[in-house]
């Protein structure tokens, strides 16, 4: 899973009145970057060149690290003296280290700290500034095509024709894009449609790019009506190009071709450039979830502190909390009933906003045994709350909110109607719906909201915008790391973000290269 959001991040090291461990001289630092392992070990990615008498050094070697959203990647920098050419380190003085996570780093775009000691005294007045900048070429081609005069393929009608667009690789021809079928038209115009410039020719402007022209079939057999080859230089030398089709036998048809290309943000470019993810937690308090107090109830609490509720907020909200500048996570609970006024929907904590994710860990366990577990398992109310906030941030003019519902249950939703309604709504909105299911019942109700296998629609026929919606089942994960949890959840976290913004139109708050 851990692969579908991972991007090159370049982080760029400078420090600030580091301690002076040279008499007569000042010191010559060097940074060390290490990561943490999946077993907790810490292992070297890197060294910066040494900087000679200096305590305010500005590191010109770069650190490069694969960054992953759904993962918490644990750094630290380490500042060392140099006064030897031994590759250990043990024997150089130390300067100070900061302890932090790859998130915090790239949602802060600049991140500075103050320098600790191995005791975590601060090393004097020393800090230390991570700068972070994505590794890409994210440039992507807008492509608006017609063509004319087409040859007709079809005995029966008129031919029923798309495109495919092709990258020259060193093993042959790689397809890129495929436009969709303009049914019984000899003159067609095609949907304007996008292709990462990357995908189309490497980021090259002048490597070959083959278009080919077919009449679709039902039994896929595809007929060719023409191709022809160009380069983006080629497309963008003129704001319209007409390149002739061949099929090797006439070539009296054409397409017109208008192409731009533009910059097409990514998910870091948004949080890099200010954009923050606000983070809500609703928990399921139904009564099918069982006396809290007995050992088979999902929401007792075990001798370790566990159950999977708890796990389930640790895992997801470890994750998020490094891009919520706030760190203040709203935490609701529905389907139990509260004294005095006995309402079924209710914030955990009092007042609502729980401070960090251990706020919303000690909410849970401080609300618990004050509430009567009840019914019924509704979520449209929960969906339309933060749907109402995501419904405010539509009047922003950049991509500056977006806002992640994590949903905790037990089993069937009662309200599936307008669960579905408030889902199709909430799909037009800077927002995403994570649903996680604990325990052990049916949840193929949950599947069919995770619009994967096709739109969600509402009872009224309307359709989800886009898929907003990622369910899975904790039992999954019972046997697998913490971390194994967000990263299945979170994977489709980014890209969910950044095409809506895309979709939108609407750009970072900053641009993410200023400083």
């Amino acid at each position: 899973m851990a692969g579908q959001c991972v991007t090159k991040v370049e982080l760029t090291v400078s420090c600030e009145h580091l301690l002076d461990k040279d008499i007569g001289s000042k010191s010559d630092p060097l940074c060390v970057l290490l990561m943490s392992s999946s077993d907790n070990k810490w292992y070297e990615l890197g060294r910066t060149e040494k900087v000679q008498n200096c305590l305010s050094p500005k590191f010109a070697q770069k650190f490069m690290v694969d960054y992953y959203f759904e993962i918490v990647q644990k750094l630290k920098f380490g500042i060392y003296d140099i006064d030897n050419k031994t590759i250990d380190l043990t024997d150089d003085d130390f300067l100070g280290e900061l302890e932090c996570t790859l998130g915090q780093v790239v949602s802060s775009r600049k991140y500075t700290r103050p320098l600790v000691l191995k005791n975590k005294r601060p090393a004097g007045k020393g800090t230390i500034t991570i700068s972070a900048e994505e590794i890409k070429d994210n440039r992507v081609v807008n492509f608006e095509v017609e063509a004319r005069k087409l040859d007709n393929k079809d005995l029966f009608g008129k031919s029923d024709p798309y495109l495919e667009f092709f990258k020259q690789t060193e093993t042959g021809w790689q397809l890129a894009h495929r436009t969709e079928v303009v049914k019984n038209n000899l003159n067609p115009t095609w949907k304007a449609f996008r292709i990462p410039l990357q995908s189309l020719c490497g980021g090259d402007m002048d490597k070959p790019i083959k278009v080919e022209c077919y009449d679709y079939d039902n039994d896929g057999s595809h007929d060719l009506i023409g191709m022809f080859e160009t380069t983006m230089t080629r497309l963008q030398e003129a704001s319209r190009v007409s390149p002739q089709l061949t099929d090797h036998k006439r070539s009296n048809y054409s397409d017109s071709i208008t192409s731009s290309v533009v910059k097409a943000y990514t998910f870091l470019d948004y949080i890099m450039g200010g954009c923050q993810i606000n983070f809500t937690v609703a928990v399921d308090f139904t009564g099918s979830n069982g006396d809290p107090r007995m050992p088979e109830s999902l929401h007792y609490i075990s001798p370790q502190g566990v159950n999977e509720y708890l796990s389930a907020i640790w895992s997801v909200g470890n994750v998020i909390q490094d891009y919520d500048s706030d760190k203040m996570f709203p935490a609701f609970g529905f389907g139990a009933q509260v004294p005095p006024s006995w309402q079924v929907r209710f914030p955990m904590s009092f007042p609502s906003i729980s401070t960090r994710i251990e706020g919303v860990v000690e909410a849970y366990r401080m609300c618990l045994p004050q509430v009567k577990l009840y019914g019924p398992t509704n979520f449209s109310p929960i969906i339309n709350h933060v749907a109402s906030f995501a419904n405010q941030a539509l009047q922003q003019t950049t991509a500056s909110q977006y806002y992640v519902l994590l949903i905790i249950t037990d089993g069937v939703i009662t309200d599936m109607d307008q669960t579905r309604s408030a889902i199709v709504n909430a799909s037009r909105l800077p927002m995403s719906i994570i649903i996680v299911g604990v325990g052990g019942a049916d949840f193929s109700a949950m599947e069919f909201l995770d619009g994967d296998d096709g739109r969600l629609k509402s009872m009224t026929g309307e359709s989800a915008t886009r898929d907003i919606v990622q369910f899975v089942p904790f039992r999954q994960f019972k046997n697998a790391p913490i971390q194994a949890l967000a990263q299945s959840v979170l994977a489709e976290l980014p890209q969910q973000l950044s095409s809506y913004f895309a979709l939108m139109k609407l750009k970072p708050p900053h641009e993410p290269s200023a400083s």
